[in-house]
């Protein structure tokens, strides 16, 4: 008999054959891929209703901080956990997070203010955390290693129906209807599968250190069982984040304080969940955190930054910067399907260098874009190309990821995989927008500002590029 959800995310991986749709992984499978199904979803249609209700709440000042909430909430999401499902499996912490997907939902679809709408990104941003460790540590504690690139590019793909239709689909509801219908539509669809996944998760769940079943991967006995998670640290690094996206919102003396202190907070504690020796590029663990960090910070710049200017600079339509947006979606799943299926056999390592480099020339299109001479279409084709990059390399970090981790110790990596995404998508776009608006405040033009900017976006791929041959996994 095939093992339920429950079970599934919860018993260690077997080493017999077969694919992640037989028997033994069928269930996990599914399970897994309908809360990632959801999640997508959720997040491609709300995104882009959040500025109409900044501004009919009259907080179009303040969106930096209600987009930045989310990430700043991830960060502790992440480690609260990972820790947690190294204590006592996957399964508690993924019931969590999508509860809270549906609590969130509901805050934001009744906000009052930009401040309320802010505390439901907040918490939505808490639940995604707990959501997205959650699944990637089951998936290591479920599957074989030869299976996990296979599902990481079924999730991958889990993303391009939400893509196609998640985006069109709120712009109709909120031209038609309303911004909060968006919220409420997507909170009761989100509900019935959050409140079966914890009904099926009721069972007791016994402790890692017993090493029976319900284990979730965790020591086996007489081992010694994760630490309790620093919450206290993941709490003041969400903080600085949070402190820094406040402080991009405008120039004044209050808010460079704000900027200063949210750096404080981040190089002061940032280090303590992280593998010593990340920001340094050790060898195996260390730098495949320090790698997933710098890509995916370049790639949440690219689709910050090139929208941005194509609309204000460049008077592109917004349905081809949604279509741009869909392409990134599409062209990643088929990507992260290739690095599964068809280059199953090359080292990952190698594969993420190629990533990499596609990046770097993604980004290249981006400065090219920048000239007045150059269409349109040469900086909107950075944001899919750079989707192929991240859809080959992204799923073999986190192989190769866990592959350096023992597995009592699974959650702790997914954790600070999901910590230095996070501050890397917080560091590398504050960077670039401060050179951005450095340019602009010396006299350049607003094309030169971005050319600038994309020309600081070529760095990340390119150390990455270097560095992957140090976290090759033999």
């Amino acid at each position: 008999m095939s093992p339920g959800p429950a079970d599934a995310a919860d018993t260690p991986a077997a080493s017999g054959s077969g694919g992640i749709f037989s028997p033994p992984h069928l269930a996990a499978t599914l399970t897994f891929t309908v809360v990632m199904f959801l999640t997508g979803f959720a997040a491609l249609a709300v995104v882009p209703t959040l500025p109409t209700a900044a501004r009919d709440l009259d907080g179009v000042s303040l969106f930096p901080v209600v987009a930045g909430c989310f990430v700043a909430a991830g960060l502790f999401g992440g480690v609260l956990g990972g820790h947690w499902a190294d204590r006592s499996g996957a399964r508690r912490p993924l019931a969590l997070g999508m509860v809270l997907s549906v609590l969130t939902l509901l805050v934001s679809a009744s906000s009052v203010s930009v401040w309320q709408l802010a505390a439901g990104r907040f918490v939505d941003g808490l639940a995604a955390g707990l959501v997205a460790v959650s699944v990637t540590t089951a998936i290591g504690q479920t599957y074989p290693e030869h299976l996990r690139p296979r599902m990481l590019a079924l999730l991958s793909a889990g993303w391009v129906l939400p893509s196609l239709l998640g985006p069109p689909l709120a712009g109709l509801v909120v031209q038609w209807w309303s911004w909060r219908a968006v919220f409420y539509g997507l909170a009761a669809l989100t509900a019935l599968p959050a409140v079966a996944l914890v009904l099926v998760l009721r069972r007791p769940v016994p402790h890692p250190s017993a090493g029976g079943p319900g284990a979730g991967g965790g020591p086996g006995a007489g081992q010694v069982p994760a630490e309790r998670p620093p919450l206290l640290v993941a709490g003041l690094l969400s903080a600085g984040a949070a402190l820094g996206q406040y402080g991009a919102s405008a120039w004044d003396p209050r808010h460079l304080a704000a900027v200063a202190a949210g750096v404080v907070l981040l190089v002061g504690f940032a280090p303590r969940l992280l593998p010593r020796g990340t920001w340094r590029g050790a060898r195996g663990l260390p730098v495949t955190v320090l790698l997933r960090g710098l890509t995916s910070g370049t790639y949440f710049a690219v689709e910050a930054l090139v929208p941005l200017m194509l609309i204000t600079e460049r008077r592109v339509d917004a349905v081809v910067v949604g279509a741009a947006f869909t392409a990134s979606a599409v062209l990643w799943a088929g990507a992260s399907w290739v690095q599964g299926r068809v280059l199953q056999h090359v080292a990952r390592h190698r594969l993420v260098t190629a990533g990499a480099l596609v990046m770097a020339a993604a980004v290249a299109l981006a400065v090219a874009g920048c000239s007045g001479g150059a269409p349109p279409v040469t900086a909107a084709a950075a944001m899919p190309l750079s989707a192929v990059g991240m859809g080959l390399l992204d799923p073999c970090v986190t192989v190769l990821s866990l592959g350096h981790s023992p597995p009592h110790r699974q959650g702790h990596t997914t954790s600070a995989l999901q910590t230095n995404m996070n501050l890397g998508q917080v560091v590398v776009l504050a960077l670039a927008s401060a050179v951005l608006n450095a340019c602009l405040a010396a006299g350049a033009g607003p094309l030169g500002g971005y050319r600038a900017a994309f020309a600081l976006l070529l760095l990340p791929p390119l150390l990455v590029a270097a560095l992957a041959v140090r976290a090759r996994g033999d």
